[in-house]
């Protein structure tokens, strides 16, 4: 009786040291202060310019599939935005595209994925994420093409007055601040040397910090700060809690049990993880340890193209957030974007996995 309470108990807690030791300094806390610095120093209005039907599709859509890779967003918590960016007199197309690769591409989801699962499942899942909100995004405004037409004859003396606004700071610095940021992340990720690293990020240290004294204001750098707390307890606490829960689950369901149906780099494999990912509600990072340690693609039992369809439709889409989007557009746009979430998810993940990268 004892034996089997504290086996399950056991092996969660060791899961989650596991992932708490090998992640959370290096990764997690450099990522949770950029993700932090684009909620407080880019404002909404340099975003909703650009996303007008009158603006040009490669700019648009471009800005639309990047601007999630800053966002620490679930498929639920981005809805607000995507029914604000809506409302306010953005394209369909790249209001999709927003909602798609927001969860999908953020700084805090391709960065542990690269830790936990490898480089190359990260670099495929924001490759395959910008390039598919792209596609998505231009096949939803190709098929429903009344939506712009009735945007654009609304709300064009907004957009006018959006434009006609000027920058607060010139625009390298916010720029520099960022690739600063993130020159930290990757130096303190990084196999250098420990004395290497640490002498590296103090002068990039330092120069954020001259960029923060000179070119922002205190109110600004303190509400960074509270950015930066609301992402953490936010997110943190819940992944401390799933990945427990998931080393507990994997006593009683090893990864082996998934084998035949993710084990291999089939087409079918891949359309079921789309399934699977897009059915299952997924907060933010948890993914990461459910693909990793339950469907155990770091023991072998999950192939990487399933992984990869999983992770791009796991935390983008998810039951609830379509029933919240039924509400925001309707049925016939609602069954169109998930279908188009898992055909091309499935397509990416099996291309993916056939590739043997």
């Amino acid at each position: 009786m004892i034996e089997s309470i504290t086996g399950p108990l056991l092996l969660g807690w060791v899961t989650l040291l596991d992932y708490l030791a090998k992640h959370v300094i290096t990764c997690l806390v450099p990522a949770f202060f950029i993700a932090g610095a684009i909620a407080a120093f880019v404002k909404k209005e340099a975003i909703l310019r650009y996303f007008s039907p009158e603006t040009k599709k490669t700019t648009s859509y471009g800005i639309a599939s990047v601007s999630g890779s800053v966002l620490a967003v679930c498929s639920c918590t981005i809805l607000p935005m995507f029914a604000g960016i809506l409302k306010k007199g953005s394209g369909l197309g790249p209001a999709i595209t927003f909602l798609y690769a927001g969860p999908a591409i953020n700084i805090l989801a391709i960065v542990y994925t690269a830790q936990v699962l490898g480089v190359d499942l990260g670099i495929a899942r924001g490759v395959s994420a910008v390039l598919l909100s792209i596609v998505i995004g231009l096949v939803m405004m190709w098929l429903f093409p009344q939506h712009d037409d009735e945007t654009a004859k609304t709300h064009a003396a907004a957009r006018r007055a959006v434009m006609a606004r000027e920058e607060e700071r010139p625009g390298w610095v916010v720029i520099t601040f960022f690739a600063l940021l993130i020159g930290i992340l990757l130096v303190g990720t990084s196999a250098l040397d420990l004395f290497y690293r640490l002498l590296i990020v103090y002068f990039l240290s330092l120069a954020v910090a001259f960029l923060l004294i000179y070119y922002f204001t205190r109110d600004e750098v303190t509400e960074w700060g509270y950015e930066i707390w609301d992402l953490t307890k936010k997110i943190f606490p819940i992944l401390i809690i799933g990945t427990f829960a998931l080393g507990v689950l994997a006593y009683f369901i090893p990864p082996e049990t998934f084998k035949p149906f993710f084990g291999e780099n089939t087409l079918l494999a891949s359309f079921l993880a789309a399934v699977v990912g897009t059915i299952l509600y997924m907060p933010t990072l948890l993914e990461v340890p459910v693909i990793g340690t339950t469907l155990g693609y770091l023991s072998g039992s999950m192939a990487k193209g399933p992984a990869l369809a999983l992770l791009l439709t796991g935390p983008s889409v998810s039951l609830p957030s379509l029933l919240v989007l039924y509400r925001i557009m309707g049925g016939k746009k609602t069954l169109a974007y998930a279908g188009l979430v898992i055909v091309f998810s499935t397509l990416a993940g099996f291309v993916f996995g056939m590739t043997g990268w």
